[in-house]
């Protein structure tokens, strides 16, 4: 991109830090941050390095001086701010869930197909390096064929039953909690370094704490806390997933292994900066890299890279999208709605007991 891109971030929590930063270090402007109230879009605009803080979401996505909307509000929020940033003809970067339900998804992918803008959902950990390096390993045919696909996506941060959030309640969050927010990272992952596709699950969900806050404001929990999903694939392989935001001592353990006749290659978010690869007759730690450079290599070997960096890319990739050149890997709204899929089957063979059967 030769313009500058203006974005404007709605939502001033976390996750709009991140965006923020993102912008910044991909070489556009904030323009405008909104928030839940005028006082914290003016705090967030300070943090964000923002020109203005906007009056309200609805100012923000329709201002004239922006080009791209960020979605980094509650989940029960997004698709009716990404249909008036669609409407207004804004390319827009909107926070998973893309919605609460497939169907809602699907509506929201034609309609920004419809307006040809560039929509993007933020499955940030395809932007490590060594990711790149394994699905490049994988499609290559370095791995052979691959037969089993499993992982965790273990957290903490919810494991005491004092403990509580907005993704807590389903009328904020949605139907499912752990599942809707890290199992699906895990599920894209897992589908874009092997290729395959989920064709067939059948899951469990496991609430540890059924009332969460404050002893002196108890509430009702009616969201998961642990996952488990085994599943087949389109390509004949088998696979199975444990996830939970009450595991004691994981802070964010994305694990990832895929396993092929010829080799075996395994990507630990914790530790980014190395790809364990398993042959028959030896173990290679393969170096971020080494050997093997890709776009999301932006420093040399021996400095670390992590999720801001991933971020970074996301944006870079996005901004580079508008100026006409979409790069590989770039996760959209098909993506986002191919999520929404996937957790209408986890929710539905978890509370059914049943397994589901997904198109790929």
């Amino acid at each position: 991109m030769t313009r500058t891109l203006r974005s404007a971030i709605v939502g001033t929590g976390f996750m709009g830090d991140v965006h923020a930063r993102a912008v910044r270090a991909a070489g556009g402007t904030v323009a405008c941050v909104a928030g839940s109230s005028a006082e914290r879009a003016e705090a967030a605009a300070g943090r964000f390095a923002a020109e203005r803080a906007a009056a309200s979401a609805a100012d923000a996505i329709t201002a004239a001086d922006v080009d791209l909307v960020h979605i980094c509000t509650p989940n029960a929020s997004h698709r009716e701010l990404a249909e008036l940033a669609i409407a207004a003809g804004k390319h827009v970067i909107c926070e998973k869930p893309l919605a609460l339900s497939s169907g809602d998804t699907g509506a929201l992918l034609a309609a920004a197909d419809r307006a040809g803008i560039v929509h993007a959902v933020p499955f940030a950990y395809r932007f490590y390096s060594t990711v790149r390096t394994a699905r490049a390993r994988v499609a290559g045919g370095y791995a052979g064929a691959i037969r089993l696909l499993h992982g965790t996506y273990l957290q903490d941060w919810l494991r005491d039953d004092t403990a509580s959030n907005w993704r807590v309640d389903p009328a904020l969050g949605g139907r499912t909690r752990v599942f809707g927010d890290i199992g699906v990272h895990w599920c894209d992952l897992a589908e874009f370094v092997s290729g395959h596709c989920i064709t067939r699950l059948d899951a469990q969900f496991l609430t540890a704490h059924p009332e969460r806050g404050p002893r002196e404001d108890r509430r009702r929990v009616d969201t998961e806390d642990c996952v488990t999903v085994t599943f087949r694939t389109d390509r004949g392989a088998i696979g199975t997933v444990v996830l939970s935001q009450v595991s004691t001592g994981h802070k964010n353990r994305l694990w990832l292994s895929v396993e092929g006749d010829a080799q075996s290659l395994v990507f630990d978010q914790e530790n980014p900066e190395t790809l364990w690869a398993g042959l028959h007759d030896r173990v290679e730690l393969v170096p971020r890299a080494a050997g093997d450079p890709n776009r999301y290599d932006v420093v040399p070997v021996g400095h670390p890279q992590g999720y801001q960096e991933c971020f970074t890319a996301l944006v870079r990739d996005v901004h580079d999208a508008i100026g006409g050149a979409v790069p590989d890997g770039l996760p959209t709204f098909a993506d986002g709605h191919r999520a929404a899929v996937l957790t209408d089957a986890v929710v539905r063979s978890a509370t059914t007991g049943t397994s589901v059967d997904i198109g790929p």
